[in-house]
């Protein structure tokens, strides 16, 4: 059974949430910008410029916070978020704005399935009609046809989703036993690592301008962690699940402010669908398959209840 956070105020925690999906949307404006620079290199600074920014965080209760137990869990937990990450920036560079950042918090629809095959985690009726909502959502964003075999760009932000809930699985089963900032800062130091050497042989010099974009990059992510873990600390999963996809409205404005992307009727309908579909599933699913811990990937604010690490943290 979960706990709620020791220091309820809900207005806060949703003010924090907002802000940190709308450094979620930026972030994701900042990728799109900076498509003149390797995916392999945006990957990189993205992981390695948070860690440095994220440290301090981490560490201000003493380097005894970076213990952990699951060295081979948290390895597995940041390389397919990193695949995620990775995957996302592929596919944004062909997509608009919105579409890309839908899809990719498409996550919380593969959450359930990703459990059933890892946990064998049943999936309840009402899970299973939340599920049918968001995926007839995804249809009508990527418009299933012979199209996609020439511009596969949708399947791959949609590939990105699947990733990132393997990921917010494997959080759930890290959360047991580490904190939420041990979880991240594991992944942003795999991360880099992961990505150094990719990022050393693709490197091309940065202009001063993708330099700004790449450093926004990491900031923003690291910004959105920040607050997610303070949203958290405020309300529950079930108050704020909601405003995850507050992302998707950010996005949309950006998109059509910086790219002029326009968003057709059927676009409309399939983000409503979509919302409505992971909005039920991360609020009906069971505590078995409903993550735990805090994290963040591509704008998925992963629900959390509160593990007795968390309930004793300052």
């Amino acid at each position: 059974m979960t706990s709620a956070p020791s220091r309820t105020n809900l207005p806060l925690g949703i003010a924090y949430i907002v802000a940190a999906f709308f450094c979620v949307a930026v972030m994701s404006a900042f990728g799109k910008a900076v498509s003149g620079v390797p995916v392999a290199m945006i990957s990189f600074f993205q992981s390695f410029i948070s860690l440095v920014l994220f440290l301090p965080w981490v560490l201000r209760h003493g380097w005894h916070d970076l213990k952990t137990g699951q060295v081979k869990l948290n390895i597995f937990r940041a390389l397919s978020g990193l695949l995620s990450q990775v995957l996302y920036f592929q596919a944004v560079r062909e997509m608009s704005l919105v579409d890309a950042v839908l899809l990719v918090n498409a996550a919380p629809l593969f959450i359930p399935l990703v459990a059933f095959a890892w946990n064998r985690t049943p999936i309840s009726a009402a899970v299973g009609v939340s599920l049918a909502i968001g995926f007839v959502g995804v249809a009508l964003i990527i418009h299933p046809s012979r199209e996609l075999l020439t511009d596969p760009s949708a399947l791959v932000a949609l590939s990105a989703a699947l990733f990132s809930a393997i990921a917010l699985v494997t959080v759930n089963k890290l959360s047991a036993t580490d904190k939420p900032d041990t979880i991240l800062f594991y992944y942003f130091l795999i991360a880099s690592l992961a990505t150094a050497p990719f990022a050393a042989v693709a490197w091309k010099n940065p202009t001063p301008t993708e330099w700004g974009l790449l450093f926004g990059i990491g900031t923003s992510m690291a910004l959105a962690q920040l607050l997610i873990i303070l949203a958290y600390k405020h309300a529950t999963a079930s108050q704020i699940a909601p405003f995850n996809f507050s992302v998707v409205v950010f996005s949309g404005l950006i998109g059509w402010l910086v790219w002029h992307q326009p968003l057709s009727l059927g676009a409309l309908c399939g983000i409503l669908l979509v919302c409505v579909g992971g909005i039920l599933s991360l609020m009906l699913g069971s505590t078995a398959h409903r993550p735990h811990g805090t994290f963040f990937h591509h704008g998925h604010g992963l629900q959390r209840g509160t593990t007795k690490a968390q309930r004793h943290e300052g």
